[in-house]
């Protein structure tokens, strides 16, 4: 009976925890309360946080990791991790996005995809930094996209070139997600008079049925011709979009949008927490990356509205640099943000539809740095 009792006692994973455990525990928990008391991203960082607690329990004594061996099934975590490993997940949260997407803001006023292109700055000029702050180029490229706020892309460009930083990069890329109510606001005014953030647009012309079905499938086309490496996430995007603005597949619609992305999105950050185990989290580099992340958001903030000021001083119909700041691809909450800035000077103006046209242009400008990246380091 003793000897029973003390090989139970060696059995319990409270032997094998180490400080980093106890941190990593604690990051959990500050996420967890950021997404509870803060309404910051639940969906996202609530799993997310789970999966760092479950990854940071002692692997060796729950098995819940472990590959398959021998015939013997592998631990839950392991399977759950093959979706991200193997990149299944980003584009099937793709898929779901496109679903979500109205193109038809873009589509109305073409000239704002130069905005969502322009708030890419962020990524490249990340990329750059990283890489004299002595990272590879893959770990640079991977380190850059975050300044796309794009999870899903991050997710899945750091798997192909970076798979080391993959946990660090995908929990940054979320928090600021989380933190763009937060980050984006102070950059945005700074960059701003008055005067422009009270700048009224023209109403947004009515788009017909043709143009937002047309769109997905010449986008996929053009866009892949030019970037293959895109067509993973391209295409599922654009295949989510024009199932929605076919109008005839509403069971698919319904499917993508809701039961699949929500299942996908659960899984995804679980894996991604589960990978943040102390002895690969709590690293020099991580520490630098998590600071790389703020910056290339704070850089493609500051890049889409200069952008926007640039391009008033060439065009008739002004834009609102605001909407500048929404080039990044974390829809809708970064065009919230700048509707919410423009109307604490003028509760009457309404830019969140004309913020929307480049918000969903950084989605598309994301996904092709992606690609162009993959194509020259992979």
């Amino acid at each position: 009976m003793v000897e029973n009792i003390l090989e139970y006692l060696n059995s319990m994973a409270v032997m094998g925890l180490t400080v980093g455990n106890f941190i990593m525990f604690a990051v959990a928990g500050i996420l967890i309360y950021f997404a509870i008391v803060k309404h910051a991203e639940p969906l996202l960082l609530i799993p997310i946080a789970f999966g760092i607690i479950m990854g940071n329990i002692p692997a060796a004594y729950t098995a819940i990791m472990m590959p398959p061996t021998n015939g013997n099934p592998g631990g839950l975590l392991w399977y759950i991790q093959q979706g991200l490993l193997l990149d299944v997940y980003p584009p099937l949260i793709f898929l779901g996005i496109g679903a979500l997407t109205d193109f038809s803001f873009l589509l109305s006023n073409p000239k704002t995809i130069f905005l969502g292109a322009g708030a890419q700055a962020g990524i490249f000029l990340t990329f750059i930094i990283a890489k004299f702050m002595g990272f590879t180029l893959p770990q640079a490229a991977s380190i850059g996209i975050i300044g796309g706020a794009d999870g899903p892309t991050s997710i899945y460009i750091s798997t192909q070139l970076a798979p080391e930083l993959l946990s660090v990069i995908g929990i940054a890329a979320y928090s600021y997600i989380a933190m763009i109510p937060i980050i984006q606001p102070p950059v945005m005014k700074l960059l701003t008079t008055k005067k422009e953030r009270m700048i009224r647009m023209e109403q947004l012309r009515e788009v017909s049925k043709l143009e937002r079905i047309l769109f997905p499938i010449a986008s996929t086309v053009v866009i892949t011709l030019l970037v293959p490496k895109a067509l993973p996430l391209v295409g599922m995007l654009m295949l989510g979009n024009l199932l929605k603005e076919s109008g005839v597949t509403r069971r698919l619609v319904e499917a993508s949008s809701r039961y699949l992305l929500d299942s996908v999105t659960l899984l995804l950050g679980i894996s991604v927490g589960s990978l943040a185990r102390a002895e690969t989290f709590l690293t020099p580099a991580s520490l630098k990356i998590v600071g790389l992340g703020a910056a290339a958001f704070v850089i493609a903030t500051a890049s889409g509205v200069l952008l926007a000021k640039l391009m008033n001083l060439f065009s008739k119909h002004k834009v609102n640099p605001l909407i500048g700041g929404a080039g990044v691809s974390a829809v809708p909450n970064s065009a919230r943000v700048a509707q919410q800035i423009a109307q604490r000077d003028d509760p009457t103006n309404f830019i969140l539809m004309h913020a929307m046209g480049p918000n969903v242009a950084g989605v598309i400008g994301s996904a092709v740095a992606a690609g162009v990246f993959l194509a020259m380091l992979q």
